[in-house]
């Protein structure tokens, strides 16, 4: 008998940190999920700007971040060939996706030019950076999720965190962690050649798939005293979701998160949870 298709179903969440709350900095993450291909596909972006001073514009470079997913991966059908997806995506889809950022922000420093106000506070080698490079002045990093019934595509560039729950409890990483990311060092899409830093899986799900994928900017995985205690915030919400559904989680969320950025990082923080019950 065949396995009937997945129906994923998505949560998300962003809250503004507690130390940008105190000095009056805005949440600079940008999340995003959105339906593809008549219901059938589930997309998930989430973003994390730089926010340092040379960053100056990062919030609008997330929120570009998050639209240049959607523009790249609104396309996508799941009933193309597995296997012709999977090569896009291995092949093409880094390049397009840094392309099509670069072009958006272009078009928005074009529309809106850096202004004396957001250059003067820069001493004078920062200052030269952002001219040099302008996107640095939109640095953002990248996490997404396309989930369909027979696949899911995972994306990363950059700090957060992917983690995938099966419906035994057990956690794992679907990418690599990148030995690049050393403290607070992280690649960018406003890195030179970004197209080269960009993580992709593309996972057919045969036999047990994923219960439980959590995407997370690394403000929430910084909340945590380790990575064993990142995990089993993984697996409760996997619990919760599994026993109660969305009603169990979506209405605390956002608490949630401002109690781990209060009591943890105080950075923004931003969480998405793709899930589904089919089988369980």
């Amino acid at each position: 008998m065949d396995t009937p298709p997945l129906d994923w179903q998505i949560l998300t969440a962003s809250v503004r940190g507690a130390a940008h709350a105190r000095s009056g900095v805005p949440n600079q993450d940008a999340i995003r999920a959105a339906t593809l291909d008549a219901n059938c596909a589930h997309l998930l972006a989430l973003a994390d700007g730089h926010g340092s001073a040379k960053s100056f514009r990062s919030q609008q470079g997330a929120q570009f971040a998050v639209e240049t997913v959607h523009q790249i991966c609104g396309h996508l059908s799941t009933h193309e060939p597995p296997s012709r997806l999977k090569r896009w995506a291995e092949e093409q889809l880094p390049l397009e996706l840094t392309r099509a950022w670069l072009t958006a922000i272009a078009d928005h420093r074009h529309a809106h030019p850096f202004t004396p106000a957001e250059l003067d506070p820069l001493d004078a080698p920062a200052r030269a950076q952002v001219e040099a490079h302008p996107p640095l002045a939109y640095g953002s990093t990248l996490l997404a999720v396309i989930a369909a019934p027979r696949f899911v595509l995972y994306v990363q560039l950059g700090d957060g965190d992917l983690l995938v729950v099966s419906a035994s409890g057990e956690v794992e990483r679907p990418l690599p962690r990148d030995p690049r990311l050393i403290a607070n060092e992280t690649t960018s899409l406003c890195s030179p050649h970004a197209w080269n830093a960009v993580q992709v899986r593309f996972q057919m799900l045969a036999g047990a798939p994923p219960a439980l994928i959590l995407a997370a900017t690394d403000g929430y995985a910084n909340a945590f005293r380790d990575e064993a205690g990142f995990e089993q915030a993984a697996r409760d919400y996997w619990l919760l979701l599994r026993d109660g559904g969305a009603a169990a989680v979506q209405p605390y969320l956002a608490d949630w998160l401002n109690d781990a950025s209060q009591l943890g990082s105080g950075d923004d923080v931003s969480l998405g949870l793709v899930w589904h019950t089919v089988g369980l």
